[in-house]
Formats: structure tokens, sequence, C-alpha cells
């Protein structure tokens, strides 16, 4: 990252940026215009976070179809279960934590991981120390070491309680991307990625209502795009930072695009 005293911003004038956040803004303001929208909000931001849930599992490895997981009640059986049931928790979670995330960005990703374990182990809710691993397969970048991790937590800790003044793509496509790209936790750091990504966005104001669920999109776009966007990040350069926050930009377009559908199904009375 810069050295300049607002890295995100400097993020914010890499070449294409600034037009993937004028497209997410109109994309944004128009589902927000949708004239269900006065009446029905709040069965559109309900139905917005199964689908998110949805997303961000299937991304984990978990991928059901939705009517499925509107029907299951039990997540506990196996594998698969446990990660939709995660996800099913931090998403409903995240909105919880939106007044805690700007004093205590820490202190929230302690919370999502633990949220998401659902266990009293001592390694849930703390970054991972050395030595340990790392439970995250699909993820097949270099792990950082706990050292590096615990460093460039502080400092993505800095940057947020610090503010910016770089759109909230800019700023939501960092924070998950650097978490992605640091795994800290034993397990569960794609879920709890994109649930701080969720957060970001819901906190900054440009998704208030959490009807844009980016989860959605970036399921959508496919795993090998999200990792070969991810890799981009990894990187460094300007191009592949630059590759990342656009990836991040479809994925709330997608989730506009979703909550537009469900918008228009909810008007016909068929949702």
């Amino acid at each position: 990252m810069s050295t300049t005293a607002d890295p995100l911003a400097a993020l914010g004038a890499l070449p294409g940026v600034a037009e993937s956040v004028e497209s997410v803004r109109k994309a944004v303001d128009r589902v927000y215009g949708h004239r269900i929208m006065r009446r029905r909000s709040n069965a559109v931001t309900s139905e917005a976070a199964l689908r998110a849930a949805r997303g961000s599992a299937a991304l984990s490895g978990a991928d059901w179809a939705l009517e499925e997981v509107r029907r299951r009640t039990d997540f506990g059986t196996d594998d698969e279960a446990r990660m939709m049931g995660a996800a099913l928790r931090l998403t409903a979670e995240a909105g919880q934590l939106l007044s805690i995330w700007r004093q205590s960005p820490l202190r929230v990703l302690a919370r999502l991981h633990l949220v998401a374990a659902a266990s009293d182990e001592s390694r849930v809710g703390r970054p991972r120390q050395a030595g340990e691993a790392v439970d995250e397969p699909l993820i097949e970048l270099p792990l950082p070491d706990a050292r590096e991790v615990s460093g460039r937590l502080d400092g993505l800790a800095d940057l947020i309680i610090a503010g910016s003044s770089a759109p909230a793509l800019v700023a939501a496509a960092v924070v998950h991307g650097e978490l992605l790209a640091l795994r800290p936790f034993t397990s569960h750091n794609g879920l709890v990625a994109r649930a701080a990504e969720r957060i970001v966005l819901i906190g900054s104001g440009l998704d208030p209502k959490a009807i844009c669920p980016a989860e959605v999109g970036h399921a959508e776009q496919g795993r090998a795009e999200y990792l070969a966007a991810l890799e981009g990040y990894v990187s460094g350069t300007p191009e592949g930072m630059a590759a990342w926050i656009a990836h991040c930009g479809r994925a709330v377009e997608f989730g506009v695009r979703e909550s537009t559908a469900v918008c228009e199904a909810l008007q016909r009375g068929a949702a």
C-alpha cells in the first residue's frame, strides 16, 4: 500500500477506478429509486440477506440452490451445511456491528470469526499464531506468516479508524482483498472477508438498507474469476489493484440486478 496520508484515496485515482465507482453509484441509485422500496424495503433487505449468504457460501464450497437454503432448517449435518449456516449467521450479524466497525475493526473481525466458527475452541475469534494451519482450501495463494498477519491487520485497522476520502467501493474492496490475502484466522476467512466488505458497503452509506449484496455478484462471476482478481490484489501492482476494485464493483452491480429482480417480483405479487 502507498505511504501517503490517505492511501485508499490514492487507489481511487488508479486508471478505471473512477469509472467503476460511478457505474456502481448509478446502479445503486436506480434500485433505491424503485417504487417498491418506498413500501416494502424490509422485504427486499431480507431477501437480499438470504441471497448474500447463499453467494458467500458458494464461494467457500457450499453451492446450494436458493430454494434449498430457504427450505432447510438444519445446518449442522455435514461440512456444506455447516458452511451455509455460518454464512447465514454472518450475514445476520454484520448489520449488528456497524457502530463498532469504525472504532474497533479488529474487535468486529474477531466477532465475525466467532460467529462463523460457532465454537469455543481457543483458536476461534483471534488471529492465528505461528505454526497454526489454515483451513481455506479454495484459496491457494502463499500464506503470510503470523507476524506479517499481525502487522498488516494493525495497519488495516489504522486505515479504517483514520477514515478516508476514498469511495466506499475502494474501501470495501481493500478490506475484502486484504483479509483474503492474509487469511488471518484458522478457518472461515472467505466468509469473514465478504462479511467485512458487506459492513463497509452498508456503513459507508452506499447501501444503507443492505439491498445490494456483493456476495451474489462475486459468486455469479465465478470462483475462477474471483481468484484471478484476488491475485491482482495480492500482486500489489496498480493494474492488479484496479482490476480487483473493478471486480468488486461488478459484484455490487450484480447484487443490484438481483435485488431489482426481487423488487419487480414483489411488485407483481409473485414473491
